[in-house]
């Protein structure tokens, strides 16, 4: 297996420089490859602040890259829970922190806008310090 990074995923969704594209879905469609959680989060970001990707459209690329065969995500289940999230309104890096620390009593944060998304969502304990 072989780890990505976030420029291999943009390579693949987005298509934009036809000789690394190529080798990247050749890498993807050929070898086992690792997606660390980080580097989710880090395409969320390229994708909307380089390639003007809304949410919705953000999940979706994601989603599609992490269901092609080869492909394995780090805490796939937390992943896919903060996209569940992140198509309801709420923040993806925001919802990525809370999925991960869901082993925890409490979620501290200053972030009224966060505290207000997660508890629309269901999530009650995002708490102020």
């Amino acid at each position: 297996m072989i780890a990505i990074d976030t420029n291999v995923i943009v390579r693949v969704l987005i298509g934009d420089d036809p000789v690394q594209s190529s080798l990247a879905r050749s890498l993807v469609e050929n070898e086992q490859v690792f997606v660390p959680v980080t580097v989710a989060l880090e395409t969320d970001w390229v994708l909307r602040s380089t390639y003007g990707f809304d949410g919705g459209r953000v999940c979706r690329a994601i989603r599609a890259f992490g269901g092609l065969p080869g492909v394995t995500i780090e805490d796939a289940e937390a992943v896919a829970r903060s996209l569940d999230l992140a198509e309801g309104g709420m923040d993806f890096a925001d919802a990525l922190h809370l999925a991960r620390s869901s082993h925890c009593a409490a979620f501290a944060t200053f972030d009224r806008r966060l505290k207000r998304s997660a508890q629309a969502a269901g999530l009650a304990n995002v708490k102020e310090p």
